[in-house]
């Protein structure tokens, strides 16, 4: 792996689920209850759907379940919007919890005169829902889901749009982080200088690396010492 940076950073471009908010098993409860009420993934058996589903962690889930549905764009259709709606039923009954360190991670680059945007395989709706929870509509500078940018993951398309955003010089310019192979194939298909990997999410080193990531992390806060920020204490 090579996690050194040669071209100075202007735009950070992190997932959302599992690398800056906590996950917990709630994408997995929230695909269950969509299964539940549509039978999107009736067609094979249940261990199966369930391992899909983590091994695409990060893609569209319009993706996901065209996928389970064996094509079928109806029953993907309508098991996306119940799974939008489990997961805003989840968040209201759990809760949403942001990684440690993510908030101050995101006022630190912006002070760096570094842009940061999220980006997610969710629907613009579950996305809103998770920012307005966490109070994050100020910290970062942009938020984009698949249908504002093209494809999903691992297309580059989310990483390119944020960097039409936030006008970067270059693509060598952007760091990717990510706690999924795809969130790795993204950064990478997009050019980004530097793409690393995190464990505080769906995938493990072995993964990440076999993706490609120039690093891999243990949470996204060890961004600071890649980019040369300070190091802050959280308490």
């Amino acid at each position: 792996m090579d996690a050194s940076v040669t071209t100075p950073v202007e735009l950070v471009v992190l997932d959302m689920a599992g690398t800056t908010v906590k996950d917990d098993g709630i994408v997995e409860r929230a695909f269950a209850r969509a299964h539940e009420r549509t039978g999107v993934a009736a067609r094979m058996p249940w261990g199966e759907a369930l391992q899909y589903v983590r091994d695409t962690m990060g893609q569209s889930k319009l993706d996901v379940f065209t996928h389970l549905a064996g094509g079928d764009a109806v029953t993907a259709a309508k098991a996306t919007a119940a799974f939008e709606q489990a997961y805003a039923e989840l968040i209201v009954e759990e809760g949403v919890e942001a990684i440690p360190g993510a908030a101050e991670l995101f006022q630190d680059l912006r002070a760096a005169g570094i842009a940061v945007i999220l980006t997610t395989g969710f629907a613009p709706v579950t996305r809103d829902t998770i920012l307005d929870g966490l109070g994050w509509r100020d910290l970062v500078d942009a938020a984009f889901s698949p249908v504002d940018a093209g494809r999903g993951r691992p297309a580059p398309d989310l990483v390119l749009r944020a960097a039409l955003h936030a006008q970067v010089s270059s693509v060598a310019a952007i760091a990717v982080a990510g706690d999924t192979a795809s969130d790795i194939g993204t950064g990478l298909a997009a050019g980004a200088g530097l793409v690393t990997g995190v464990l505080t999410g769906a995938h493990d080193r072995t993964a990440l690396e076999a993706a490609g990531a120039h690093a891999v992390l243990d949470d996204v806060t060890g961004l600071r010492a890649l980019l040369g920020l300070p190091v802050r204490v959280v308490v």
